[in-house]
């Protein structure tokens, strides 16, 4: 590694002890608790040097096709042209690059992150509620981007700007939750609720709160009910789309959600994190239809689970992920792909960093 960018990344550090290290999201407060060391015979395994290649193409990836206005965005006409999934596309390209220590303002990525982050906080002004993308999946990733980006900013005025603009989406967050303890597409209650919007948002809700953004008691106790008793499937181990049953990338999500709520060490989320490991479709891009989605999950399910279980994890999916990589650094595969699979697939091999509060143990 460079000077250069371990410059970078020692500036990041700065940034980051200031900030709460990621403790379960839970109705009683527990300590915040530093990656375990020791809880295993198994080694928290390094960056390799073919990671941090694959890293960095992907970044140039994404700085090669950010769109002039500063967001990342599907270019399928069908997704709204130039503009489709945008604020999903910008929040994970900006996670993407923090993973990397890279901040807004900071470093060669400097100035393109700045539009990224102009570009998110301008769609949050423009929109009345402070409501904004096509569903709540992108509010969820814009409220990730914004607690984890607030203090982090080269400009002290960003801050308030952030402030405001989380503090409302997380508004908006809280009077959508379904009675049930759930989440749907739409941002309202009587929306309905399904496990993949569930977890999404309420990743978001763990990260806001480590921001020091205040998250009720009550909203986690009613979404870990839901999980619980309407998601969860005891028979199979796994969580369902709407109700019992299993899905890989619902029962991905299901368990991170659950593991952030302070459920960590019960006997469901433990039988959760075993059928993710012994599905034999995980790592399978063929048979595995939300392969980037559910590993984007998973991989902090393992984080959250100890270092046995991320001992074990990461080496797989890291391999998998360098040998998925297309020869111009982006994880798309073909030219109208979604924007999420490139940066979900950044971040996933940037676990040993840890530099992102949400993401730690």
């Amino acid at each position: 590694m460079n000077d250069l960018k371990m410059s970078y990344l020692a500036t990041a550090l700065c940034f980051l002890t200031a900030c709460l290290i990621a403790a379960p999201l839970s109705a009683q407060e527990e300590p915040a608790g530093a990656p375990l060391v020791g809880e295993a015979e198994a080694e928290a395994p390094e960056l390799t040097e073919e990671a941090e290649k694959a890293i960095e193409r992907g970044l140039k990836f994404l700085i090669s096709s950010q769109n002039k206005d500063g967001s990342w965005s599907s270019a399928d006409p069908e997704k709204g042209g130039g503009g489709g999934y945008a604020i999903a596309g910008t929040s994970l390209g900006l996670m993407a690059f923090m993973v990397e220590g890279h901040f807004p303002g900071f470093g060669p990525y400097g100035k393109a992150l700045d539009r990224a982050k102009d570009y998110l906080l301008k769609r949050s002004k423009d929109s009345p509620s402070g409501a904004m993308g096509v569903k709540m999946y992108e509010i969820g990733l814009f409220t990730i981007a914004m607690s984890e980006l607030w203090g982090m900013t080269s400009d002290p005025e960003d801050n308030k700007e952030i402030q405001v603009a989380l503090e409302r989406i997380v508004e908006v967050i809280l009077r959508s939750q379904s009675p049930l303890g759930g989440w749907r597409y739409a941002p309202r209650p009587d929306a309905g609720q399904d496990t993949s919007v569930t977890a999404m948002v309420f990743v978001s809700l763990a990260s806001a709160r480590e921001a020091g953004v205040l998250v009720p008691a009550e909203t986690i106790e009613r979404l870990t009910g839901y999980l619980r008793d309407q998601a969860f499937d005891e028979q199979r181990g796994g969580f369902g789309y709407q109700g019992k049953g299993y899905t890989i990338a619902c029962t991905a999500g299901g368990v991170y959600a659950a593991q952030l709520a302070g459920n960590r060490d019960t006997e469901w989320v433990s039988a959760a994190i075993n059928s993710l490991e012994n599905d034999p479709k995980m790592f399978s891009r063929k048979d595995n239809g939300h392969f980037y989605y559910s590993h984007y999950y998973a991989m902090q399910a393992m984080v959250q689970a100890g270092e046995e279980h991320y001992a074990k994890w990461y080496p797989k999916i890291r391999d998998t992920l360098i040998s998925l990589q297309q020869p111009n650094g982006s994880w798309q595969e073909k030219e109208l792909d979604y924007p999420h699979k490139t940066p979900m697939s950044i971040i996933i091999l940037g676990t040993p960093n840890r530099y992102i509060p949400v993401y730690q143990r």
